[in-house]
């Protein structure tokens, strides 16, 4: 099937997406449109232009491929499925995500992967291949944030306040430089050959989906933060 959105509402798109019986869908010359996918289940979606903010909210076992940029909150609490950007994500991409996998070939902005979680066999996953803005992973309780920095190799792949009251989960950097201003409440420590074991599928994802060599992504070292159990933010979080 295909849409050809333009100066379409998002809300007569999205309906046409909902009504769909076709699993395939080309949407093209998107201008922004909000909601795309909120909540598809047994779709691969592939979007030409810009989608706006809440790509992928609640989705739900789908497949999005954008080839472009993406505006704001991409994946909002997305429980199953694929997002692929070929481009740039805006702020709050992973909001609460709990389930599914977003990869984005470029950076991404402020607070990435806020509040993600995880339960049981449920475990997102966020794969940013640039840079990261400030506060990412911020309250995060569960999945893992892999940035790979691509292009940054001489300043640490994030700003400030990484992991800022995480208490749970894992964030992986590749890079030489650390971020000055880790907190004490966190951990971080080369990652190991059983870390590296472990998101090893999540890298050859990445490598085959933008055309990137595996060589380039594990010339750097990877670190791993977590929160400090010694100490952990999740007390702040818990009735006793």
């Amino acid at each position: 099937m295909r849409i050809l959105a333009g100066n379409m509402h998002f809300k007569t798109l999205n309906e046409k997406l909902r009504a769909a019986d076709e699993e395939e869908i080309l949407i093209e010359r998107c201008l922004g449109q909000r909601y795309i996918g909120a909540g598809a289940s047994g779709k691969r979606i592939t979007i030409e232009g810009v989608p706006g903010n809440a790509l992928g909210a609640y989705l739900n076992g789908s497949h999005i491929t954008v080839k472009g940029n993406a505006q704001d909150a991409t994946g909002d609490t997305m429980n199953e499925g694929t997002i692929c950007i070929h481009g740039m994500a805006g702020d709050a991409t992973g909001y609460a995500m709990r389930g599914g996998a977003i990869y984005i070939q470029d950076g991404t902005g402020y607070r990435a992967g806020i509040h993600m979680k995880a339960y049981e066999e449920k475990r997102p996953l966020l794969v940013i291949g640039g840079e990261a803005g400030s506060f990412l992973g911020e309250y995060q309780a569960g999945g893992d944030i892999i940035v790979l920095g691509l292009g940054a190799e001489d300043r640490p792949p994030v700003g400030g306040f990484c992991g800022a009251g995480m208490h749970g989960g894992r964030i992986f950097l590749r890079t030489e430089r650390l971020p000055p201003d880790l907190s004490d409440r966190l951990t971080c420590r080369r990652a190991g050959e059983g870390d590296m074991a472990d998101i090893r599928p999540a890298l050859e994802r990445y490598a085959r989906e933008f055309g990137v060599e595996m060589e380039e992504i594990l010339a750097k070292p990877f670190y791993l933060i977590q929160p400090d159990s010694r100490n952990p933010y999740k007390q702040l979080y818990t009735a006793n």
